[in-house]
């Protein structure tokens, strides 16, 4: 019997894949989600290591880190960012949270957290802090009046960035300006350090970030029954073998696209009405192929017999002739049923047609994010995604590595297609020798998925301890030196303590743009 249902990737996605993580779904937190209005799509991104290796956790904290920190606990404290949880995707080695406001990824030894709009992210640091501390058990300061929590978890190092935004003034809290972001991070950590990266007349990027073993500000003496263990390892963490597992984290590298002024052609395919044409598109086309080849399956058989009559022997060997027109290859003679003509009649679903995973997961493989960690590579990928009403993305990729045992990173897409405010994002830490591609490769592909007018990248890699011990930097930077149909403006490389960081910023060949938005309010 044919079947005409929804193919159960295009449901429940990513659930519905045999092995797949558990996939838990927050319907009450996908009504009245809406991107009507001009969204400021370019995010604050924040991690905070509390080990330099999931293998390297604290004796008191346990193996499995911060993954034993249930998600209402997390939810309590992303209401302090003002974002709710979409879905959650659970597995071994990192938990994904596709938020109303972007993703937050949770490792054991890490936590990632990415929002975007007018979401107050450095709000809720203080709260991420005190939950490493009383639940997954890291060790910790007391209670101290300027942070404003019972405890605090002392982080092995900080990362935040961002780039200017796009509607400065909108910003709540610590993000109206660079100067309040940095204040607010200074007043929780010792000997940070800020920088602003690209032309302050132009398009730029802000970072800040601690030293290794962070100390928190002001000095705190820890408890007497929670002593602090210094981590004394080199600044890119070491191949390991523990337990049957394989870990590398020497290979830590994050590349980060921020795209802007997005082709409007290649920016519909992240609309609601669109999405939903094509799914339509797809599933009558998948239902018209199958009754065809239903009836050319059918008429193999009677071309067995020119006068569709089918020889059967009766009791006696006397011939009986069957005649087969009323064989109706939908009916389902198993139970003996056989459907009205109105029964037969395909019905669109309704999941097709609204918000939410279903067009979510059409989106990702029409649009070819799906095909960027692709499945005959990495079988064990899932893509969790969502679209909104009228419009707007959002991605979390898992992809555990097909040759390392208990290493699985991450990607991450977020798109907000309006052309007054058109943004996309895409941010990814597995790495370039994993994928057997070039990093250039990489970003061609997700650059011709949205045709930005202009994008700068950003690309951290962890030294390994030869190069901290030379005083000679090696070269970085040309691993994506020329992208097909840009051109490159801006170049900068950092030498920092433990990592190099690339940032360049292209500009489309035939775009016609006006000048970038600074970020900062009066500037």
């Amino acid at each position: 019997m044919v079947n005409t249902d929804i193919p159960n990737h295009y449901t429940t996605s990513p659930s519905s894949f045999s092995g797949t993580p558990l996939l838990t779904i927050n319907r009450e937190a996908t009504i009245d989600l809406d991107s009507t209005n001009s969204f400021e799509g370019p995010e604050k991104l924040l991690e905070v290591w509390f080990s330099a290796s999931p293998l390297s956790l604290p004796e008191a904290t346990g193996p499995g880190g911060l993954k034993v920190v249930p998600s209402e606990v997390w939810k309590e404290m992303l209401d302090l960012v003002n974002c709710k949880v979409l879905s959650i995707v659970e597995s071994e080695d990192v938990d994904a949270y596709l938020l109303s406001e972007s993703s937050m990824f949770v490792f054991p030894h890490k936590l990632i957290l990415k929002t975007c709009g007018t979401t107050t992210l450095l709000s809720g640091l203080p709260k991420i802090l005190e939950i490493a501390a009383l639940v997954a058990k890291f060790p910790h300061s007391l209670a101290n009046s300027i942070r404003g929590t019972a405890t605090a978890a002392i982080p092995y190092r900080v990362f935040y960035s961002r780039k200017n935004f796009l509607f400065p003034d909108r910003q709540h809290g610590p993000h109206r300006s660079w100067r309040d972001e940095v204040k607010s991070l200074d007043r929780l950590f010792l000997g940070g350090s800020a920088y602003m990266i690209g032309k302050m007349n132009g398009e730029h990027w802000y970072l800040y970030l601690t030293e290794p073993n962070t100390m928190l500000t002001p000095p705190a003496t820890p408890e007497r029954d929670q002593p602090v263990k210094v981590l004394d390892l080199p600044e890119a963490t070491l191949r390991v073998k523990a337990q049957g597992m394989e870990i590398d984290d020497g290979q830590d590298e994050t590349l980060e696209l921020l795209m802007t002024d997005l082709d409007p052609e290649n920016a519909k395919q992240f609309y609601l009405d669109h999405a939903s044409a094509v799914a339509e598109g797809q599933y009558f086309q998948r239902a018209y192929n199958a009754r065809n080849d239903a009836r050319k399956h059918l008429g193999s058989i009677n071309d067995m017999d020119e006068g569709q009559e089918l020889e059967h022997s009766k009791v006696g060997g006397a011939p009986e002739t069957i005649c087969d027109d009323s064989v109706d290859v939908f009916s389902n003679a198993s139970d003996g049923y056989s459907p009205s003509a109105s029964e037969v009649e395909l019905t669109f679903p309704q999941e097709l047609t609204t918000e939410g995973h279903a067009l979510g997961t059409v989106v990702s493989d029409f649009s070819g994010l799906s095909a960027v960690y692709p499945a005959a590579k990495y079988p064990d990928a899932r893509v969790d995604a969502y679209l909104f009403t009228p419009c707007g993305f959002s991605a979390n990729g898992v992809i555990p590595s097909p040759d390392v045992r208990g290493s699985t990173h991450y990607f991450t897409v977020h798109v907000t297609p309006e052309p007054h405010c058109s943004y996309a994002s895409f941010e990814t830490n597995v790495p370039a020798s994993q994928t057997g591609r070039e990093t250039a490769d990489v970003i061609q592909q997700v650059v011709g998925i949205f045709k930005p007018g202009r994008f700068s990248v950003t690309l951290f890699e962890a030294k390994d301890a030869t190069e901290e011990d030379t005083s000679v930097p090696k070269k970085r930077g040309s691993k994506f030196e020329g992208i097909q149909g840009y051109r490159r403006v801006d170049r900068i490389v950092h030498d920092l303590e433990g990592y190099d960081l690339v940032f360049k910023y292209y500009e489309r060949f035939d775009w016609e743009g006006g000048a970038p938005r600074l970020g900062e309010a009066g500037f």
